[in-house]
């Protein structure tokens, strides 16, 4: 006989924990560090999802707090990632399926590309399955050619961002409603099912063209890029007063998606590179204080393509930086 939710979630070995998802990926005052998948070796382009799925299961046995998906629907010649990414609910269900605690983050869905109903569907179905570990994280695309292949006007993206997160947002609610496009006058009252384990958390990645102040009101966190430290700060400055004027004395995250070249040679000094650093384990380690200091939450870690095989690279990370974080 086919197992319920309810079965799902008290499945021996999997039950969730009493702390929700995203207070273990977000802690005032504490960092913690993800991995972006899919993790690929130097000149490999075509990622074997087997490699990922054994990837991803040591990456959870090794503590790390987060595993993020992309949402890359189409390739193009003019677009920087030639990788071929699978659906991202696709893989989010193999992830639940294979790992027991680590989160599963989605960094981002497009949320104006997708129907709203259908990603709040993607994402009770992820939650089940996971038992209580998504995290919905939603962004509004950055590639303009790609509205015109799916019908969309780019123009409003920003209007479609807010109207669709409404509709997901009240179907993932305490109190679970369906917003149809259109009501007709006969129309059900439609729910959509089962329902998860825990409510899914909404996570804003990248600004989705909105204001910080709607995003501080609306979202779990912000989830941004890596800037220097002096521009990031100013960053977190602004979503700090941002916080504060939507949602005072709510606690909001603050996240940054960070690339990063792991040096062989532990004592590497850290040397800019776009949108990271190419670094040896301490002085990445050093640097990570300081973004936890400025009020960072997490950090998901973009590992490029390097000759250094990325079993290797995670083994070293979890074997001399996460236990400074990670405690």
């Amino acid at each position: 006989m086919p197992a319920q939710a309810d079965d799902l979630a008290g499945a021996p070995g999997n039950r969730s924990s009493a702390e929700p998802i995203e207070a273990r990926v977000f802690r005032a005052g504490h960092l913690s560090i993800g991995l972006n998948l899919p993790l690929l070796p130097a000149g490999q382009i075509v990622a074997d999802f087997n490699e990922q799925i054994a990837l991803a299961q040591r990456a959870d046995a090794l503590g790390f707090r987060a595993l993020w998906v992309r949402d890359v629907p189409l390739n193009s010649a003019d677009y920087p990632d030639p990788v071929g990414h699978l659906d991202p609910w696709v893989l989010l269900g193999a992830l639940a399926s294979h790992t027991t605690r680590i989160a599963l983050v989605s960094g981002a869905i497009v949320l104006t590309l997708r129907h709203p109903l259908h990603i709040a569907k993607g994402a009770i179905s992820v939650q089940t399955l996971s038992h209580g570990r998504f995290i919905l994280g939603l962004g509004s695309g950055d590639r303009p050619p790609e509205y015109a292949a799916f019908g969309a006007n780019g123009d409003e993206r920003r209007e479609l961002y807010r109207r669709h997160w409404e509709t997901v947002a009240a179907a993932l609610g305490p109190a679970p409603r369906v917003i149809p496009d259109t009501v007709s006058e006969h129309a059900p009252a439609f729910a959509l099912l089962p329902q998860p384990p825990r409510p899914v958390p909404m996570l804003a990645v990248g600004s989705g063209g909105q204001s910080v102040d709607w995003i501080a009101r609306h979202a779990i966190g912000w989830m941004t890029y890596h800037r220097e430290p002096d521009a990031q700060q100013a960053r977190h400055s602004m979503w700090r007063a941002a916080v504060e004027r939507a949602a005072p004395g709510a606690f909001r995250a603050f996240g940054a998606a960070l690339r990063l070249e792991l040096s062989d040679d532990p004592d590497e000094p850290a040397t800019p590179v776009a949108l990271g650093y190419r670094t040896g384990r301490n002085a990445l380690v050093a640097l990570l204080r300081a973004v936890r200091e400025h009020g960072t939450h997490h950090v998901s870690l973009n590992l490029p393509s390097s000759p250094r095989a990325p079993r290797e690279v995670i083994e070293e990370l979890a074997e001399y930086v996460l236990p400074e974080f990670h405690r």
